[in-house]
């Protein structure tokens, strides 16, 4: 049994109103956590590609060191004397200033 309060009430929106609270929430989604990581990506991509002998960088564990040679996939890097490794080059999280490594 329907109570005529129910039963005189506006009938729900429908349609296209129903999928307003998921297109903002996608667009909140998209700006606030889709646009920056791809943005991020691309700096780090880029930082990638201009990678050459003699710079000073930092990898993803931590590691300090002196680019010496440079592959498609891979950098040749001196952490001592020497002592060098080789690493994947997506490990490489920046490029610090020269001097950088002499003053630690």
């Amino acid at each position: 049994m329907i109570s005529l309060a129910y039963a005189n009430s506006a009938p729900a929106p429908g349609g296209l109103m129903s999928f307003v609270p998921f297109i903002i929430i996608f667009i909140l989604f998209y700006f606030m956590l889709i646009r920056p990581q791809m943005r991020q990506a691309k700096e780090h991509k880029k930082l990638l590609s201009e990678l050459k002998k003699g710079d000073e960088i930092m990898l993803a564990s931590g590691i300090l060191g002196k680019i010496e040679k440079v592959s498609d996939n891979f950098v040749i890097l001196e952490i001592s004397d020497n002592t060098q490794i080789k690493v994947q080059k997506n490990s490489v999280q920046a490029v610090l200033n020269k001097g950088t490594i002499k003053s630690i």
